[in-house]
């Protein structure tokens, strides 16, 4: 297990722990899996990844907007997927801390995630 990798500006916003980082079998990609905390009450802010995003809900309640998509509720057991470069913001929705394993499948070298505007 390593820390929060500090090339993802949410590191410094939520608790983030990266669990894994390889490379992939898909060219100019490597894969990162990332255990997210959200405290109650509290967003993401709208932002970025290089990349999919395929999560799913470990705890707790995330309402997440994604940009041009209707906004998901989502509880403990339930998967989402982001498409690349696309803006998103996810918001713990209470009373308990959210948490998210997220894998990305992400092109090498760039911030895994980025602030963005909605």
């Amino acid at each position: 297990m390593t820390s929060p990798d500090s090339r993802d500006d949410l590191a410094g916003t939520l608790k983030r722990i990266e669990l894994q980082r390889a490379a992939s079998s898909i060219p100019d990609r490597e894969i990162v899996q990332v255990l997210t905390e959200i405290p109650a009450g509290v967003q993401s802010g709208w932002h970025q990844h290089p990349g999919e995003e395929v999560g799913f809900i470990v705890a707790g309640t995330v309402r997440i907007e994604v940009q041009a998509q209707p906004t998901l509720t989502l509880h403990a057991g339930d998967g989402f997927l982001i498409p690349p470069g696309t803006p998103h913001n996810a918001t713990d929705l209470g009373p308990e801390t959210g948490r998210m394993l997220s894998t990305y499948i992400v092109e090498p070298g760039k911030p895994l995630a980025m602030f963005t505007k909605p």
